[in-house]
């Protein structure tokens, strides 16, 4: 199966060399309404991630400019990029990462400028500098989580989250199984699972992740 593999890793870090590593203080843009952005242009393996310029533009009414900070890499990324899940080409790629806002749409409330924010959303379009986004599609990270940690568990922390609290409430009178208990969704579900009460049996695939 087509997973994210080394060679996967290697060639987006590769290229993410090429993009400016930003912090949560950096909140001047360098250029206005220019990014660089990893894109494909044809459909294949790693080797078809290009980086590219791109012409960002302003947010609309509803919409938030925001800087990333950090970045996540999922299993749908590599759907999108092989054409598994097709897109219109050239396309962007990543669902998910977490940033600084920069600027927000006349539209936007409860979001301002300099707010550390993080989604796990389409369209995709996280792996680059700059992107607008949805106000409505980004939550706000609290202050005890860094970037880091809120990019890599947003995706994993709602399927956590829909699996125990919405297709079924589990609570302290449930014993669950969950399979591949070591993994991103797993350890959030059998942590959360645990803090709601229930019993919590976890499977894994070798005795090192156990």
């Amino acid at each position: 199966p087509d997973i994210i593999s080394v060679v996967e890793i290697l060639k987006v870090d590769r290229l993410c060399h090429g993009l400016r590593k930003f912090t949560h203080d950096s909140t001047t843009r360098l250029e206005p309404s220019m990014t660089k952005a990893i894109r494909f242009h044809q459909t294949g393996g790693p080797e078809v991630l290009k980086l590219d310029d791109v012409d960002v533009g302003e947010p609309r009414d509803n919409q938030i400019l925001v800087r990333h900070t950090a970045i996540g890499l999922n299993y749908i990324d590599t759907y999108h990029r092989s054409g598994l899940y097709p897109l219109p080409l050239p396309s962007m790629i990543g669902m998910e990462a977490a940033g600084i806002v920069l600027t927000t749409g006349k539209d936007v409330n409860d979001i301002k400028s300099g707010d550390r924010i993080a989604y796990a959303c389409p369209p995709p379009g996280s792996y680059c500098e700059e992107r607008l986004i949805d106000a409505d599609k980004v939550v706000v990270i609290p202050s005890g989580v860094t970037d880091d940690v809120a990019a890599a568990m947003m995706l994993k922390g709602l399927t956590a989250q829909y699996l125990i609290r919405q297709i079924y409430k589990v609570s302290s009178n449930d014993t669950i199984l969950i399979h591949a208990a070591a993994g991103g969704v797993g350890l959030i579900v059998c942590q959360w699972a645990k803090a709601l009460g229930a019993t919590v049996i976890g499977t894994v695939s070798t005795e090192e992740k156990a």
